[in-house]
């Protein structure tokens, strides 16, 4: 079955592959786009926090296997199991970390990272909810 209309494996992966770098584009596309979205009503916050939030705290690296280390960071802890938070400065950081013993010792500030809409999607734990009710919650009443 060999015409001028067959397609060879070559043509149906060359098809498979530009389909998956679509698809993962727009997948991408979608994260960036969500992420902006997440970051202005973190700056929308932050913009009401000095007068309407709870003080921030200093935040702490949990590590995956025990112990914890401190940060140079504080900030607002965004789900009860203090995995995620945001900062005084706006950054999204996530709290639990694979920490050496010197990180343990010294101290350990991970990079921020980018924000999500729904914090604790796909987290595992079953702790989910919204960016503006995660920050809210340290609205003062």
């Amino acid at each position: 079955m060999s015409g001028a209309g067959a397609e060879t494996g070559e043509d149906w992966t060359a098809r498979r592959r530009e389909a998956a770098a679509e698809q993962e584009r727009r997948l991408q596309e979608r994260k960036r786009v969500e992420s902006a979205r997440a970051q202005a009503i973190i700056d929308a916050f932050l913009a009401r926090a000095a007068t309407d939030a709870v003080p921030p705290v200093p935040l702490v690296v949990r590590g995956r296997r025990g112990g914890q280390a401190r940060t140079s960071l504080t900030g607002w802890y965004l789900k009860t199991d203090g995995s995620v938070a945001v900062s005084t400065q706006g950054g999204f950081y996530v709290l639990i970390q694979d920490l050496s013993f010197l990180e343990r010792m010294r101290g350990y500030t991970p990079p921020p990272t980018d924000p999500p809409l729904i914090v604790g999607e796909g987290g595992g734990d079953g702790e989910t909810i919204d960016m503006d009710a995660a920050l809210a919650r340290h609205l003062k009443s």
